[in-house]
């Protein structure tokens, strides 16, 4: 048995143990993998029936902050038709042990199968005793906008104080201050420092964002952004970032895209990852379609993707369909 067989790979929220023949073993155990604030095991037991188990390592931090989980698993055979095997999404489930989460299979496995585990959200229990939060949620939300020193020139945005320039979006306008962008982005402070058109109308043109965009866009500069906001308009703060060369922006959109890869977006971010060059985000879309095998489960919207996409960005994916092919 080689250490291979107890290793389970992971990409932002989603690991896959691979099991190569359980016939020879009644008992395995996974070793250690990451993901979110833990370390995690996966086991499976066979007997008649089938049993795999998904719990947290035992730690001081799982039994001071056990995590309250929300996943889906899939047991996907690795041969023939790939057949799949589906439990039911679970939704913040507490988890301290072995015990907490057993799925006991009846249909009959043979061969190697795939043992898939897609984490939707982790959340631990509130210090204050209100509602759990999200690790991911917070994380993100801490990192950008929950500094008080900002509170102040927020509400210079909100409150228009002394706002000093008009950005002209593609449905509405926003005033904001020109030193605060000139501060934040060497593409605004070229503006308001040569004799532009910018300078001479205290107007900034800005049609290909939205208003509701643009305002997540200011929000972010003056550092009073919520997570939500953050989200849902994270691929327009993508291009803003890149357009106006704030590299902290962009490097938080890149982190960001990568946590919650899934099948209804992965393509579209593998190709704005290949569009403004976010080497993290392209190996994360491109593990999670090829070595994990979800390229299989969108034949339909890939073929389309295919037609339209980058030919090089498509001869990628080919090369790395192909080295799995050789490897397995």
């Amino acid at each position: 048995m080689t250490d291979s067989a107890y290793r389970v790979e992971t990409t932002s929220r989603l690991a896959q143990w691979r099991i190569e023949n359980l016939a020879s073993c009644t008992y395995r155990k996974s070793d250690p993998f990451k993901i979110g604030k833990w370390n995690w095991h996966l086991s499976v037991e066979k007997n008649r029936t089938l049993f795999v188990k998904l719990y947290p390592e035992i730690s001081n931090l799982t039994r001071d902050n056990p995590p309250i989980a929300s996943f889906i698993v899939r047991v996907v055979s690795s041969v023939g038709d790939r057949k799949c095997l589906i439990h039911p999404e679970v939704t913040d489930k507490q988890l301290k042990n072995n015990e907490d989460f057993i799925w006991s299979i009846e249909v009959p496995l043979t061969g190697k199968f795939i043992i898939d585990v897609e984490f939707l959200d982790l959340k631990i229990a509130s210090p204050d005793g209100t509602e759990p939060y999200s690790i991911w949620g917070e994380a993100l939300t801490q990192r950008q906008s929950n500094n008080r020193a900002l509170t102040s020139l927020g509400r210079m945005l909100s409150e228009s104080i002394h706002t000093d320039i008009v950005i002209n979006s593609s449905n509405g306008t926003i005033s904001a201050h020109r030193a605060v962008l000139a501060s934040r982005s060497p593409v605004f402070r070229s503006m308001f420092s040569h004799d532009l058109k910018e300078k001479e109308m205290s107007a900034i043109n800005i049609s290909d964002m939205s208003i509701e965009s643009c305002q997540a866009f200011l929000h972010y500069i003056y550092g009073n952004i919520g997570n939500e906001e953050f989200l849902t308009h994270r691929l327009a703060l993508l291009q803003a970032a890149d357009k106006y060369d704030i590299s902290d922006l962009k490097e938080a959109c890149h982190e960001s895209l990568m946590e919650d890869i899934d099948t209804k977006n992965v393509l579209e971010r593998l190709q704005n990852a290949s569009l403004y060059q976010l080497p993290k985000l392209k190996d994360s879309c491109m593990r999670y379609l090829v070595k994990f095998g979800k390229i299989y489960d969108i034949r339909d919207d890939f073929n389309v993707f295919v037609q339209c996409a980058d030919r090089e960005l498509i001869g990628e994916i080919f090369n790395e369909v192909l080295a799995v092919w050789k490897g397995f």
